[in-house]
């Protein structure tokens, strides 16, 4: 197993074996990414759009569609303005 020590400041010197694996190089950044464990996975960002392939994998059951995203925003925002009172403002209807 490879350890690292944080510092006063809050960092870490990630250890050489750690770095060649992820393929890190000076100037890289890394994000953590909570696992389902409780733990967290140091995942390498890269910039190059086909590195993310996957990345969010098994996080959501099927995919949604526009539609259903829309109905959420729009249920969410009905929500909001019925707890705080307000309502949104639309153009009045004229009457002939």
């Amino acid at each position: 197993m490879t350890t690292a020590t944080l510092t006063s400041k809050g960092q870490i010197t990630m250890p050489q074996a750690v770095r060649q694996t992820l393929g890190l190089q000076t100037g890289d950044k890394v994000d953590f990414v909570p696992d389902d464990a409780g733990g967290f996975k140091v995942v390498a960002l890269r910039k190059d759009v086909k590195a993310l392939r996957g990345r969010f994998a098994g996080r959501v059951r099927r995919p949604i569609s526009v539609e259903d995203m829309a109905a959420a925003v729009q249920a969410e925002a009905a929500e909001r303005a019925r707890r705080t009172g307000r309502v949104r403002a639309g153009r009045a209807k004229r009457s002939k």
